[in-house]
Formats: structure tokens, C-alpha cells, sequence
């Protein structure tokens, strides 16, 4: 593996599963090729590590102990960068000074405010504690606090991937979709992201579904190519007035709701996405995402068997 931009670190890979499920069965799953970077990071350079790496959430760790220190998301940098709360920060703090923000240290945006497991946690543990607290991943530490592996909610979906789990999409889609037109700016779908507390939303023209764009998404534009450089210019007005629709780079991959959970899955891994438009007969009947799979493994114990 090639190494990210900036100064992240990555854990040794010397877990053997098997040896793994003797100390904790959560170490048999989780994966313990950790990328973290140091609070001196800073947001610039964790923009550059979660692009470079397709991450959607980097832990932040104390350079020479390991421990961990906080999180930051992909919505937390949208957040920052695009106008919800953190935005508030740029203006105030750093002036509306865009590249003076961005060389700022992560730990201006990063969140303390940490859900995590011990690594002697059961994968039912850590399932309820991902079901009940909401979070798209968790940080497995030892006793010292220092950062051994890291479990997502994709996972969990690679748990169900093929299998026949007797369960139907529709028994886990969410039925109720907020879209965002194809004209829609990034800027106003940001605000909607933000605002409406999600991670990702359909995109319609003329009644037609055309793909799904996330928060990732919008942070791996920000963070690159002639955008990136257009922030770090202060420019970023001409970069958030651009159409929602410029950053639909693949395919539409959708399942109808009579799916199987597992075969929706394997589709979900396949194309590498973190969530399918559920259809009926043609038209957008809802969206499963990777939560809805910790939500069905939380409450049928069996698919982890």
C-alpha cells in the first residue's frame, strides 16, 4: 500500500483471525490496518489522507503513544468547508480566509466526543453499541486507550454479502427518500446533508433517478484536482455554485425491494458503494444503506452465526 499524503500512520498487519476470535471475536472482524494522523494534521492534509485512502472517517491519535485522541468525517469537512456549524468557525476564526482555515490543525474540527469498544468486546457488543449510539464506525482500543483496529458498518455489510438470509430488502429499506434535483448546487446539497443529518442523497432529473451523491463525494471534490486548487485559492464560491450532478461518476446500481438482503449486499460490495436506491416497477421506492445492515444483524442475532 502506497503511502498517503501528510503524516498518517498505519497499525503492522498481524492479526490472524483465528488467533484473534481467543481474545475478543470483535478482533476477528475488525480490521486492524488502522490509518490514524497526529493532531498536528492539519485539515488540509486530513482531507488529502481520507481522499487518498477513500476513507469516510480517520481517527486522530497521539503520535508517539497511539492513543486515541478524536475522529473526523467526511461530513464533518462538508460541514466546515460547505456552511453548516463548523462553517461558522471559518468566518469567525480564521476571517473567511479559506487557505489560512484549511492549514489550521485538525483538532479545530475533529470531534472528542468518542463512542468506541474495548478490544475483549463480543461483535454483538459492538453491534448494539453501533445500533444505539448511530455511528458509521468504531475504534477498537486496548486498555491503555491506544488504537488497535477499527470495525465499520461496511463490515457488517461484507458479513451478509451472498448470503441467503430469508430477509427482504424492503424489511430494512428506508422508505422515505429525500431527493435533491440534478441542477441542485453542491453548496445547497451540502446544507441539505448538514441539516438533515445524512450522508448521501438520490438525485433526480425530470423524475428520473440518476445516481446517489454523498458526503464523501463532495469531500473527495473539495479535495482535489482543479477544486481543490480553486480552494486553496480562497475560490471556493465557483466551486460550491457547480450542479450536484458533476459529481455522479458511476453507473446507477439499484436492487428491487423483493431482494434478498443478501444478494443486495453483494451488490453493495461489488460495486463498492455504501448504499442502493431501492426500486419498484421502475420508480424509487427507498434506499438501504450500510446502518440499515448493522440495524438487521442487531436484530437477527442468527446472520452472525
Amino acid at each position: 500500500m502506497p503511502r498517503a499524503p501528510g503524516s498518517g500512520e498505519r497499525a503492522p498487519l498481524q492479526f490472524n483471525s483465528r488467533q484473534a476470535k481467543r481474545l475478543g471475536d470483535i478482533l476477528s472482524m475488525a480490521s486492524p490496518d488502522v490509518v490514524t494522523v497526529p493532531p498536528t494534521t492539519t485539515i488540509m492534509g486530513a482531507i488529502k489522507t481520507m481522499t487518498f485512502y477513500g476513507f469516510s472517517r480517520l481517527p486522530i491519535a497521539d503520535a508517539g503513544t497511539k492513543r486515541l485522541i478524536g475522529f473526523v468525517t467526511s461530513v464533518d469537512v462538508v460541514d466546515f468547508l460547505g456552511g453548516g456549524l463548523r462553517h461558522n468557525l471559518l468566518k469567525e476564526k480564521f476571517g473567511g480566509n479559506i487557505f489560512t482555515a484549511i492549514n489550521a490543525d485538525i483538532t479545530e474540527i475533529m470531534s472528542t466526543n468518542l463512542t468506541y469498544a474495548n478490544d475483549r468486546s463480543t461483535l454483538n457488543d459492538v453491534l448494539k453499541l453501533m445500533y444505539e449510539k448511530n455511528v458509521g464506525g468504531l475504534p477498537i482500543i486496548d486498555e491503555e486507550n491506544r488504537i488497535k483496529a477499527i470495525i465499520t458498518e461496511e463490515d457488517f455489510v461484507r458479513v451478509c454479502s451472498g448470503q441467503d438470509t430469508g430477509i427482504l430488502v424492503d424489511a430494512y429499506m428506508s422508505p422515505i427518500v429525500v431527493t435533491a434535483l440534478a441542477e441542485t448546487t453542491i453548496e445547497k446539497m451540502t446544507r441539505m446533508i448538514i441539516q438533515k443529518g445524512f450522508r448521501r442523497m438520490p438525485v433526480v432529473q425530470d423524475g428520473v433517478l440518476m445516481g446517489m451523491v454523498t458526503a464523501s463525494d463532495i469531500m473527495k471534490y473539495l479535495g482535489s484536482g482543479d477544486a481543490f486548487e480553486k480552494v486553496v485559492t480562497g475560490d471556493i464560491a465557483e466551486v460550491m455554485n457547480q450542479p450536484i450532478k458533476s459529481l455522479i461518476k458511476t453507473s446507477l446500481v439499484a436492487i428491487e425491494k423483493k431482494a434478498d438482503l443478501g444478494e443486495a449486499a453483494k451488490k453493495m460490495m461489488d460495486s463498492d458503494i455504501g448504499s442502493l436506491p431501492i426500486m419498484d416497477k421502475g420508480s424509487l421506492a427507498g434506499i438501504l444503506t450500510e446502518r440499515d445492515y448493522v440495524r438487521a444483524l442487531a436484530e437477527n442475532k442468527g446472520l452472525l452465526s
